[in-house]
């Protein structure tokens, strides 16, 4: 019995410190942050896996910034209003396939290197749904975006 319990109790004490592991987000990640986005309020982290995800606040818009282990940036995303969407986006959706869906949420995502790409989320009916991500040019670059 005895044998048992302690089984159990090193069975789970190593449960909770693989838990415990897998939750902390590296020191380079969050200066990282700090560095990139010093006014960043309310912020909160998600690991997932690959990437680190930190979701807060600035003058007023939420954000989700993206950060490799290593802390380097990778993108940061923040939703915005269809008459903040270049024309260019409004003219390239208007000419793809997608043209007699609806647009329902729009996206700014800013990428290293000055590289600003929208992500579009669109409608046909309750069940079609996609995000289409476009250049600034307004280049369909790819739709059906999955999320992570």
């Amino acid at each position: 019995m005895k044998k048992l319990i302690f089984s159990l109790f090193i069975l789970f004490g190593g449960l909770f410190s693989v838990s415990a592991q897998f939750g902390s987000i590296p020191a380079a990640v969050t200066d990282a942050l700090k560095s990139h986005y010093p006014n960043a309020t309310g912020v909160s982290w998600k690991d997932r896996l690959s990437y680190f995800v930190a979701s807060f606040e600035m003058d007023n818009q939420k954000y989700e910034a993206r950060f490799a282990e290593n802390g380097e940036w990778k993108s940061t995303e923040k939703a915005i209003e269809e008459d903040q969407l270049p024309y260019e986006v409004k003219d390239g959706f208007s000419k793809s396939k997608y043209a007699d869906w609806e647009m329902k949420e729009f996206y700014l995502i800013e990428l290293p290197d000055d590289v600003v790409q929208y992500r579009v989320h669109i409608a046909k009916n309750d069940v079609q749904k996609k995000n289409l991500l476009f250049s600034s040019e307004g280049q369909l670059i790819k739709d059906n975006i999955t999320l992570k």
